[in-house]
């Protein structure tokens, strides 16, 4: 599903995204980040062969450095991403665990460091990194819709979800949603773009759908 078509364009400009919330400082909107992204950080480690046991703490690292660089992230060209971003954070910290394994000299730190880590390209994605299969990439990206909706769904009337549901992501026509559930068309249109524009709101500047 292609939850960036239609009526989702309509994007609200006086909203903030999670991503100026998080850079904000904002504690709710970091909790919904790591939310969202604890489980792709969490399958990237273990992909890249890290021990299930050594994953918690390469996480807060990872965490620990995007709260440090998150003011630098921005993106330059089309397809940029957050996501394709603390990819590269990622990996910098899951070479690093790996150099610490074997013994090696660690990485410089301070602000050099930081410098360095925040300057990992934003279009560096994880279908970069596994080439052969897309569909890792593309299962990356359904894993971050699917966190950002079960996130926005309290928001919602019981009825309006299941219509932007049935609507978006069952793809059944506004005429057979309306039926079933004893509303209009108009209003399970209606209903299924504003599910869609809240979920551009929370995840517009991130260009991770």
């Amino acid at each position: 599903m292609n939850v960036a078509e239609g009526s989702i364009s309509a994007h609200n400009s006086t909203s903030q995204s999670l991503l100026r919330r998080v850079k904000s400082q904002d504690h709710s909107a970091w909790a919904r980040m790591v939310h969202i992204y604890g489980p792709l950080v969490y399958r990237w480690c273990r992909r890249a062969g890290v021990a299930a046991q050594d994953v918690e703490d390469i996480s807060q690292n990872v965490f620990q450095a995007v709260a440090l660089g998150i003011h630098k992230f921005h993106r330059d060209r089309s397809g940029d991403s957050f996501r394709g971003w603390l990819y590269g954070i990622t990996r910098f910290k899951v070479m690093d665990h790996f150099r610490r394994q074997q013994k090696d000299p660690a990485p410089q730190g301070g602000s050099e460091f930081q410098d360095q880590l925040a300057s990992i390209p934003a279009h560096e994605t994880s279908a970069q990194r596994f080439p052969d299969d897309q569909s890792m990439a593309e299962d990356d990206g359904l894993q971050v819709l699917h966190a950002t909706l079960e996130l926005i769904r309290p928001d919602f009337a019981p009825h309006n979800w299941q219509a932007f549901w049935q609507a978006a992501i069952e793809q059944q026509s506004a005429t057979e949603v309306a039926e079933s559930l004893g509303m209009t068309p108009g209003a399970v249109r209606q209903a299924r773009y504003r599910v869609l524009r809240r979920l551009r709101q929370e995840l517009d500047e991130l260009q991770d759908l």
